[in-house]
């Protein structure tokens, strides 16, 4: 079943209309109402264009929180062979909501990590939402420490509101462990590639994506704050959050003009959830093109231009 969004209504009724004759047709082998089916399909195709042709930020949120968007999980099924999972942080628990472990990219050994949302309510549920804990990021400084060592290099997929700030969170220390995963971003001497494959909020994606190069699905968003944290912090008024998205500047065009993300990964018309496979494919011609190209770096100089790439951050600016 479709799920449409909110800008998505007019849509869904073209949508929906010639699916209704199409089922007639089916109930009534003497109805012929091909004709009419394919004119609707015609205007829903155009309206489809219209619609994601010029997609306000906002929208873009919408598209990059969709819940049929691939997450983690089917990237790892679809992209990497010979997965093998690694789990837990060797101190307090397993993290759900983080997965990751060893795996090939092509012919090449790499280490994977990535927020898992999950796709119905008991995996959501399980993965909190892709709402990681302290422990899910002291997991994926055990896995990175564990590729430098080996000498792989290190993928990391992108997809959560931001850390999860629970009290028990706050208690096992959540800031220290995003700001260890952050430090050990950096510190890694093998190429680090972070894809923003949906949402990137606040510290809780950082961790995961200080990487040498920064590849953004098309509608994917990547911000210090959601829309709605920030409009209740500027205006007391969560549903201000379509000006506080124009305002953050957290798409993946804004973020390439300001040196944030290095590539964008084109979406099929509709965004990422309309054609799964397609999308996967995608991201994993780009991780293969980035991969060959960082791959032929030594490992100071690595981790000497990860640096510079973060402390350049800020020097580009965009028009008010």
């Amino acid at each position: 079943m479709t799920h449409y969004l909110e800008f998505e209504k007019p849509l869904a009724e073209i949508e929906g209309k010639a699916e209704e004759l199409r089922a007639m047709a089916r109930a009534n082998e003497e109805m012929d109402v091909e004709a009419e089916a394919k004119a609707l399909d015609k205007k829903a195709d155009d309206l489809l264009k219209e619609l994601y042709t010029n997609l306000t930020p906002w929208r873009k949120c919408q598209v990059a929180r969709h819940p049929d968007r691939p997450h983690c999980k089917d990237y790892i099924e679809a992209l990497f062979t010979e997965y093998t999972p690694l789990a837990g942080d060797r101190n307090f628990a397993d993290d759900h909501a983080v997965m990751g472990g060893l795996a090939r990219l092509g012919d090449t050994p790499v280490m994977v990590i990535g927020h898992e949302k999950g796709n119905d309510t008991k995996s959501r549920i399980e993965r909190n939402f892709g709402m990681a804990r302290p422990e899910g990021y002291r997991k994926a400084i055990r896995l990175m420490e564990m590729a430098d060592r080996f000498g792989l290099p290190i993928i990391t997929l992108v997809d959560t509101p931001g850390a999860y700030p629970g009290k028990g969170a706050e208690e096992r220390g959540q800031s220290e462990a995003i700001a260890r995963s952050t430090e050990k971003c950096l510190q890694v001497k093998v190429p680090l590639i972070s894809v923003i494959i949906g949402e990137g909020g606040s510290g809780g994606a950082v961790a995961f994506a200080t990487g040498n190069r920064i590849l953004m699905l098309e509608h994917s968003i990547y911000s210090v704050i959601s829309p709605e944290g920030c409009a209740s912090i500027l205006w007391k008024d969560a549903e201000k959050m379509r000006e506080a998205a124009e305002a953050l500047r957290l798409t993946a065009q804004d973020l390439q003009k300001l040196g944030v993300a290095d590539t964008i990964i084109k979406e099929p018309m509709g965004g990422a959830q309309r054609n799964r496979d397609a999308t996967i494919k995608s991201v994993g011609k780009a991780l293969e093109t980035t991969l060959a190209e960082l791959t032929k770096s030594k490992p100071a100089a690595l981790v000497k231009d990860r640096r510079k790439k973060y402390l350049d951050l800020g020097s580009k600016g965009l028009a008010a």
